[in-house]
Parts: structure tokens; C-alpha cells; sequence
């Protein structure tokens, strides 16, 4: 047993002590030892059946979290990386699933929503391992913009989150602490930010009967089980690290590139097509759920009165007739009619969308149909390849 490991470069790595209280109890989860050598196919086997024998995963979803596994154990050669979610009422096993599917992971992190946030900022920092984080949707404390920034920021290398520190004369001492890397999240609802919702690949837990043969209670052969599994990816960490990298050509036509941009680094790792294939299907799953959401909003009823009237042949739409068309989609979200007014304001804040004066009255102008159709897409309007763009010929403009 090496105390000490001294690098070519004369940096001398000394490793945690087993005693730690982080290891010792459990809260970080290292391998013991080097396991035997094994194919990726072999790895990916052995961890489904290890996920099939203890969790209740959908079938889609369990190939997911198998192939999850194995990317985060090589996660530091790519520049992000999606998070995995199960989101679910309580007793329905999304803290099961991040127990079982969280203890193969690289240097697994266990929390809950309710812990102290520096510790988490200061144990990603150190080990540069996986968050695993159950109720991760509390609200109302002091904690959540923090732990916020971590899931924010956490998705892509090079950008830390800093934080303000005192030294040890009580002068400040800003530090920038690493979060990127996997996570695994279990939360009952969604968070309200349409960026952070992008970031996962989510597992709806308890939509329907438990699988017969699941244990009520967690046996003590998990652990054992989810160490040897760890051994033998830690050997393959150290075999492939060097081989693997991204392959641009796995991306999913037809869905956004923030999904694509965060799941690409989970398909570089699939080697059978048939399996790219179905996660491409739950990444389109998972755009439709986003735009399902997005299509609540008044900002979706909004782009659906603008698409109206430009895919109707109304190049420059006014803002009346816009105020008019999105007073009756709206009229069920709306207390009373909003003010044409109010509804340029809106595009302009909201939307981002440019309005102009012309002969009188305000338009928004032919030159912002690309954003509208890039909105049109983003909220479900239209097809996420944007193949039925419209083709307009005239203006429509009406007195405000």
C-alpha cells in the first residue's frame, strides 16, 4: 500500500484516507481495487442485469442509465454532459433508482435537497466525481439559488462556479470551485427554468405496476454487487479513457441542439446503432415532454398567435392583429383582455422580437421570420426541422 504516488512532473499525490468520514460512511463511493478486465459489451450486460435485479426501469430507460454509467466513468473527455432524473410522488422508487444506478457511477456523491450546500461545492471540488441528489426540488430556503448554480453550471467544463471565502486573517478570498461532471437527480415536479429543464434525461417513476421480483428492501448484495461493478469499470477507465471521444455523427434529426448539444457525450459512448436509435426516441420523448410544458405558457400562446398570422400569408402582422389572436388563444390563462400595448411589450421583452412603426401603426417586420420560426419550433408550434417554413407576400397592418 503506497501512502504516496510522486508524478514526473514532482507533484506528490497523496490519496484520502479510508478513514475519512465521507468515505468511511458511505457518502463518497470508491473502488477497492482494479477488477478484471472486461469489453464494454461485457460491461454493459453486467450492468443491466445488476440494474434489472434491484430497480424497476422502463426498458428505454434502463439502457440509458446502463450506458449513463460507463459515460461517467470517462465523463473528463468531453465538455458536457446530461443529467439523469427519475421524477416521481414519493414511494414510487426515484430514491431507489438513484441508489442502485448512483453507486456504479464514478466516485458517486450521495445528497439530499436538504443538505448543507458548501459541502457539496467543496466535495465536487475535491473529487470531481458524480452528484447524486435526491429531492433536489425543495423550495423556499436559503440553499436552492446555490445548489441552482451547480446544476446550471455543472453540465459543462470550464465553468466553475465561484464562490466568496475568508482566509484565514478574515480577509476575503474568492475561489472558484468545480462542479462540472454527471448527476443523477430525484425530485417530484420540474424546476421552473426552461435552461436547467434541458439538461436531463428524465425517468417519470410509478407510471405503472412494480415489476414482479424487485425487492421490497435493498439486500445487502448490493453493495457488493455495485463494488465489483465499480472495480471492473475502474480497470476500464484505464484501458479505453484514452480512446474514447466524441462522435458528432450520433446526433438525433429533428431535435433541438441544446438536447443534442448535452446528450451527445451519452451517445458517443453507444456502440450498437439499434440502441443510438432508441435513445434518439427518448430524446424526441423528452422534446415533446419540454414543449408539452413550453405549450402552457403565454409566451407559447403568444408564438401561436404570431405563427397564425405569418404562416396566413401576413409578412409584417400587426400588433393589434397579433393583441387580437392571442387574446382568444389566451382567454383561458387571461383575467381580462391585454392592451395592444401590453402585447408589444411583450414581444419585444419576452420574445426578443423586434417591432417597428409603418404607415401608422406597429408591425413586427418581415425581417424577424426566422426568429419567429426558430420560436415557432422551440415551442412545438412547428416541427423541430423547421421544414414547413411559410411563405408570406404581403403586409397586414390594422389601426391600434
Amino acid at each position: 500500500m503506497q501512502e504516496t504516488f510522486d508524478l514526473p512532473s514532482g507533484e506528490r499525490l497523496t490519496p484520502y484516507s479510508p478513514h475519512n468520514n465521507l468515505i468511511a460512511t458511505g457518502c463518497v463511493l470508491l473502488p477497492s481495487s482494479f477488477g478484471e478486465a472486461a469489453s464494454k459489451a461485457e460491461l454493459l450486460l453486467e450492468i443491466r442485469g445488476y440494474l434489472r435485479r434491484y430497480v424497476d426501469l422502463s426498458e428505454g430507460f434502463e439502457e440509458i442509465a446502463a450506458h449513463y454509467a460507463l459515460m461517467s466513468w470517462v465523463y473528463d473527455v468531453f465538455s458536457e454532459v446530461p443529467y439523469l432524473r427519475f421524477r416521481g410522488d414519493y414511494g414510487t422508487g426515484k430514491t431507489r433508482a438513484l441508489q442502485v444506478v448512483g453507486s456504479i457511477c464514478y466516485k458517486p456523491f450521495f445528497a439530499s435537497g436538504a443538505s448543507t450546500v458548501s459541502p457539496i461545492f467543496h466535495v465536487l471540488d475535491v473529487f470531481q466525481g458524480t452528484l447524486v441528489l435526491d429531492e433536489a426540488d425543495f423550495r423556499f430556503t436559503d440553499a436552492t439559488a446555490a445548489l441552482t448554480k451547480i446544476l446550471n453550471n455543472g453540465n459543462a467544463a470550464g465553468l466553475p462556479v465561484l464562490r466568496t471565502m475568508t482566509n484565514r486573517h478574515k480577509e476575503f478570498d474568492p475561489r472558484a470551485f468545480r462542479v462540472f461532471g454527471p448527476k443523477l437527480v430525484g425530485m417530484r415536479e420540474r424546476f421552473e427554468d426552461p435552461a436547467l429543464e434541458s439538461r436531463f434525461l428524465t425517468e417519470e417513476t410509478g407510471a405503472r405496476p412494480l415489476r414482479e421480483g424487485i425487492p421490497i428492501q435493498l439486500p445487502s448484495s448490493v453493495a457488493r454487487d455495485a463494488l465489483s461493478i465499480r472495480n471492473k469499470l475502474l480497470m476500464w477507465r484505464f484501458r479505453e479513457r484514452q480512446r474514447v471521444g466524441v462522435m458528432p455523427g450520433r446526433i438525433a434529426v429533428g431535435v433541438e441542439p441544446r438536447l443534442n448539444q448535452t446528450a451527445l457525450s451519452l451517445l458517443s459512448i453507444v456502440d450498437d446503432e439499434a440502441v443510438v436509435r432508441r435513445i434518439h426516441t427518448e430524446l424526441r420523448s423528452e422534446q415533446d415532454r419540454i414543449h408539452r410544458e413550453r405549450n402552457g405558457s403565454l409566451e407559447a400562446a403568444m408564438v401561436g398567435a404570431v405563427w397564425g398570422l405569418v404562416s396566413g400569408r401576413s409578412a409584417s402582422p400587426s400588433v393589434a392583429k397579433i393583441t387580437a389572436s392571442f387574446n382568444d388563444i389566451a382567454a383561458d390563462r387571461l383575467s381580462r383582455p391585454v392592451s395592444s400595448k401590453w402585447v408589444g411589450s411583450f414581444l419585444r421583452t419576452k420574445l426578443k422580437l423586434t417591432t417597428a412603426k409603418s404607415n401608422g401603426v406597429y408591425v413586427v417586420p418581415a425581417s424577424e421570420q426566422p426568429k419567429i420560426l426558430a420560436l415557432a419550433a422551440r415551442y412545438g408550434v412547428v416541427s423541430a426541422d423547421m421544414s414547413d417554413a411559410p411563405t408570406t407576400t404581403g403586409d397586414v397592418e390594422l389601426s391600434t
